[in-house]
């Protein structure tokens, strides 16, 4: 057991070692300007990056802010939550639009839109990530492996 311990902590430091850390400050910047704009933050991911999603936004919410403040506050949302809305789009439209058709509702120019995916190949955040370069929105995408077409 304490051999397999060790053997997945040192995955885990080896795929760290490899983010790309101007990335993740361009990624800083990207939020930060966001925030200052007063845009929308849209969050989504499928299976366990619907969980990251969901927590990510969750953050951005909540855990940037202190109770006590009074400063303005991140307007994040993540398109993962409302299972109904998507259950009713995979059934009347398809799983491929699920967060496309959310971001109809909402997207302006200037927001941001992130999408979570292990593989970067997920249909429905690739039609969303389409969707929203369309409307003039930013798209960060977080994922593994390659980056797929998300990449």
């Amino acid at each position: 057991m304490l051999s397999a311990i060790k053997s997945y902590l040192s995955d885990v430091n080896s795929a760290v070692s490899k983010i790309p850390l101007s990335q993740v400050s361009e990624v800083i910047s990207i939020l930060l300007q966001a925030y200052e704009d007063d845009r929308f933050v849209f969050i989504m991911g499928n299976g366990g990056s619907a969980a990251t999603a969901s927590h990510f936004a969750c953050d951005l919410n909540k855990g940037t802010i202190n109770a006590k403040n009074k400063h303005k506050r991140f307007k994040a949302m993540s398109l993962t939550d409302n299972i109904p809305l998507i259950t009713a789009w995979a059934n009347d439209v398809g799983y491929e639009d699920v967060f496309a058709e959310q971001l109809l509702h909402f997207i302006s120019p200037g927001d941001v839109v992130i999408g979570i995916s292990g593989s970067g190949n997920s249909p429905n955040i690739i039609n969303a990530f389409k969707f929203a370069a369309a409307h003039s929105a930013i798209t960060i995408g977080l994922t593994g492996f390659d980056g797929g077409l998300l990449k």
